[in-house]
């Protein structure tokens, strides 16, 4: 059968103050204590449109390549539910500010990151809206406490048309869009944060028939979760459909402790949210460089054109311009940019370094970045600076250690004991060793016990390496040993 998947993603947008008050936005505040008279909807207040949270979603319907709507249209949709004290929120059903984008996204092939296949999903829309505040459901005394302080705070609903068919593509697709965010600081995407709430339709139909029966799993905050929430989700429809069941249109949850997801009790008939017209704000007007009106104050406007031209470099480009810079491979890149912070240490080394972008890399991916995980630090928290390594590879490169010597200095400078890779190599007695004399003062010992056997030149040299605690250039004794041989 094939399978379906379209997503509806809550951006929280990045942002001082929240969408229609002056009321900060501050994450884990004492509860209640960031809450003006409109955000708890006293009678009377009214709604002030927040300019930041404008241009955030401008920029990131520009990031997604849609067309922005020069004027776009506020609504309330109505439900009864405890942190939602007006009994609406208001967002933009009729006219939202931005229409027709794509994303584009790539994933491996059977889990190899040689074999990277680019993908691209159509993004329907992108609307501003109200956050609600946060029930909190206190079990022991059997009652709810609600939070306001989430309340009015500014969201960007990306919708995505159904072009999906697996939790892989839906957890790619997310987490391209939580990296373009990231880089437009239109929005944190945190998603521990709940900064970046992913709500999945998934259904699943026969070649030649029409879209199944859909079901949405609401409310999943992690990348992981969501492939995890996705994948169960079709198989549950496929055995349900297989042995003769139907598919109901519900609202699920993805329980992230049993691995599957479950139905949610909360929407049992259609809701009608009687959307009207947000009576209290205008239409939304923008412009462009074109259609600015001379007299206008440039604070009370916002220029389409003025934000284009200020986009920054997407993670798309980024990854290209390291490809072609560095000569590095394209999966490369993609871990450089997935790793907060990995690209700047990267190019901190080169700049620092003799030794050649993809030897670079190497040392970069394998050893920096497997301690990193091991130890489940992030890239600011290495123990070992970009400095220090470019200080290591350099002597590298200049042949006074081996690279066996190069991973054992690596493993102390990682203790973060303040030592420099010189210092750790006298220590540890690391360096090649440049004489000569001393070379051959070692090879004769060797030689002497096996004298005149040939097939046991590699045995040789590596007795040599072991006798010279590995300080000795495999090249040079390789030499000296045939020399020796042949005398």
């Amino acid at each position: 059968p094939y399978k379906v998947v379209g997503l509806e993603i809550h951006a929280q947008i990045s942002s001082n103050s929240k969408l229609f008050s002056g009321s900060q936005v501050q994450f884990a505040a004492p509860p209640n204590s960031l809450v003006s008279f409109f955000d708890a909807s006293l009678p009377g207040t009214l709604p002030v449109l927040n300019r930041r949270c404008v241009e955030a979603a401008v920029m990131t319907g520009l990031a997604l390549n849609c067309s922005i709507n020069k004027k776009s249209l506020f609504d309330r949709k109505h439900y009864f539910y405890a942190d939602l004290p007006a009994g609406y929120q208001i967002t933009q059903q009729r006219v939202p500010i931005a229409v027709n984008g794509s994303l584009s996204y790539s994933l491996c092939i059977d889990n190899k990151m040689s074999q990277m296949v680019t993908k691209t999903v159509r993004i329907k829309q992108i609307q501003l809206e109200q956050d609600s505040g946060k029930s909190l459901h206190d079990d022991v005394r059997s009652q709810t406490l609600v939070d306001l302080n989430r309340a009015g705070v500014g969201l960007m609903e990306v919708v995505m048309e159904p072009d999906m068919c697996c939790g892989e593509e839906a957890a790619a697709a997310v987490r391209e869009l939580q990296l373009i965010l990231q880089t437009l600081g239109s929005s944190q995407a945190v998603m521990a944060e709940g900064q970046l709430r992913v709500d999945a339709n998934v259904s699943v139909h026969h070649p030649g028939e029409p879209y199944g029966v859909r079901t949405e799993v609401k409310n999943i905050n992690s990348i992981r979760f969501l492939a995890k929430a996705v994948d169960y989700e079709i198989e549950r429809q496929i055995e349900e459909l297989e042995s003769g069941g139907t598919i109901l249109n519900e609202t699920r949850a993805f329980d992230s402790k049993l691995g599957c997801t479950v139905p949610m009790r909360d929407k049992e008939g259609k809701q009608d949210y009687r959307f009207m017209p947000e009576p209290n704000l205008p239409p939304l007007i923008l412009y462009n460089a074109r259609s600015l009106p001379a007299n206008m104050n440039h604070q009370q406007v916002v220029n389409i054109d003025w934000i284009h031209e200020r986009l920054p470099d997407l993670p798309s480009v980024k990854r290209a311009k390291l490809v072609e810079q560095y000569g590095i491979l394209p999966e490369h890149s993609f871990t450089l940019l997935n790793e907060a912070g990995l690209t700047e240490f990267f190019e901190d080394v080169i700049k620092q370094t003799q030794m050649k972008p993809k030897k670079v890399i190497g040392w970069i991916l394998n050893d920096l970045l497997s301690y990193l995980k091991q130890h489940s630090l992030t890239v600011k928290e290495s123990p070992v600076s970009s400095f220090l390594l470019a200080d290591l590879l350099n002597r590298l490169e200049k042949k006074e250690i081996s690279s066996t010597a190069a991973k054992q200095v690596f493993a102390e400078l990682w203790k973060g004991e303040g030592k420099t890779p010189l210092e750790i190599v006298k220590e540890k007695k690391l360096q090649l060793i440049q004489d000569q004399e001393d070379l051959e003062r070692i090879c004769q010992a060797v030689m002497a016990i096996k004298s005149g056997n040939r097939k046991v030149l590699n045995k040789l040299i590596g007795l040599v390496q072991r006798e010279t605690q590995g300080r000795s250039n495999p090249v040079l004794v390789k030499q000296l040993l045939e020399k020796k041989l042949s005398e």
